[in-house]
């Protein structure tokens, strides 16, 4: 016999047996299923969460008060970490290489207008916010720039709270109260939507001036600057550390790249999606489990058909092929199926559930249906062999 006629004789027997064949497959065609279903919503959430990290830009570095790192100072050093201040900010503005700097101070408070009142993130910053984050008003202006050291009471609006306040109506100039102050309605940002939870489109962004003493705060939260694409951001790093170091004495600040932030969060995502992967491959055991069991109990229900095929001259190569290839075919068809199923409901739900992220992982699709083959041929190997060392006469007598 040739490798087609074994491979024929092969399908012949799982036809032969369609209940068996199927409920043999069942445990690979879910667990395959499994396996992609879950992948692709951890793939998909992958992408979100970069897509989320990305959309303000690569080219960022962020500057937090206060040394992430153990280092070895004393206690009365470090007692001594001065704040970042509205004055570093501009000092970081004239390095070489930054184009442009955002101070940055968060918190909530209180915002009324005449009629309508609640509670709100309240964002203070700069005039570069739509350069370094890439967000853009869709009416009126941004804040104004120049103003650090004495800024006006301005405020720009989110496009939620803009139409929660004033619904249909224009609030450009408009007066809102912020805490005990009164600013004026200067812009409407764009649409931009959650990231990460946190609601960018219900917001109000005020100088960052203002929101340090709006919130009774010395230091500022954060400096976000833009470096430009033709400047090594190894070099950015050293002119930062080594300006901030002058101003405040000591190394009591953290500096974090976006590259930096996006590598971190991708091998995260990476070990997520690793782990729904191997919940999923939990079901594959199962599945080899019941191709082991079929596939012995199947040598016990054949000896006769074993003991007919040594006895017409079938040498034992044969016949552990014969069973190993119906392992074989048994994993590599309940295998294509899952990976049918699997592509079938990722696309469906996708279709049902827009809101849901998912998004086929292909490297897993793959790595997937090549175990369900592995698992037939580790399946199929012990009742293979032990269907081989059958003697024809015992085989035939056990009819």
């Amino acid at each position: 016999m040739n490798f087609f006629d074994i491979l024929l004789l092969s399908f012949r027997t799982i036809t032969a047996y369609k209940l068996r064949s199927a409920l043999t497959s069942l445990g690979l065609i879910i667990g395959i299923a499994a396996v992609i279903i879950l992948t692709s919503l951890g793939r998909g959430l992958h992408s979100l969460v970069i897509a989320e990290f990305t959309q303000f830009g690569t080219n960022i570095i962020g500057i937090h008060p206060g040394k992430k790192s153990t280092f070895g100072l004393s206690g009365a050093t470090i007692s001594t970490v001065r704040p970042l201040s509205m004055t570093d900010a501009a000092s970081l503005g004239k390095l070489g290489g930054i184009l442009a700097v955002v101070p940055v101070v968060q918190g909530n408070a209180r915002v009324e207008t005449d009629t309508k009142q609640r509670r709100t993130n309240v964002i203070g910053a700069g005039a570069a916010v739509p350069q370094v984050w890439q967000i853009r008003t869709q009416l009126g202006q941004f804040l104004p720039s120049g103003e650090d050291a004495h800024p006006r009471a301005f405020a720009v609006l989110g496009d939620k709270l803009a139409s929660e306040l004033f619904g249909q109506t224009s609030p450009l100039g408009k007066r809102i109260r912020i805490g005990t102050d009164r600013y004026r309605v200067l812009g409407v940002m764009e649409k931009k939507g959650q990231m990460l939870g946190y609601d960018m489109d219900d917001s109000v962004y005020i100088p960052a001036a203002k929101a340090l003493a709006l919130f009774d705060r010395e230091s500022l939260m954060e400096i976000d600057l833009l470096y430009g694409n033709n400047v090594s951001v190894a070099s950015v790093l050293k002119s930062i550390k080594q300006l901030l170091m002058a101003r405040h004495g000591l190394e009591d600040f953290t500096l974090i790249t976006q590259n930096q932030m996006l590598a971190s969060m991708d091998s995260i995502l990476n070990i997520l999606t690793m782990a729904v992967a191997a919940l999923g491959g939990i079901s594959l055991l199962v599945g080899s489990v019941g191709i082991i069991t079929i596939m012995t109990i199947a040598v016990s229900e054949r000896v006769s058909e074993i003991g007919l095929l040594r006895a017409i001259g079938a040498e034992r190569s044969i016949i552990f092929k014969l069973f190993l290839f119906e392992a074989l075919s048994l994993s590599a068809v309940g295998g294509l199926i899952g990976v049918l199923a699997g592509i079938g409901i990722v696309g469906l739900t996708s279709k049902l559930v827009p809101a849901l992220p998912t998004e086929l992982a292909w490297s897993y699709i793959t790595a997937a249906f090549i175990l369900s083959l592995l698992i037939g041929i580790i399946s199929g190997v012990i009742p293979a062999i032990r269907a081989s060392r059958l003697e024809p006469l015992q085989a035939l007598h056990s009819e």
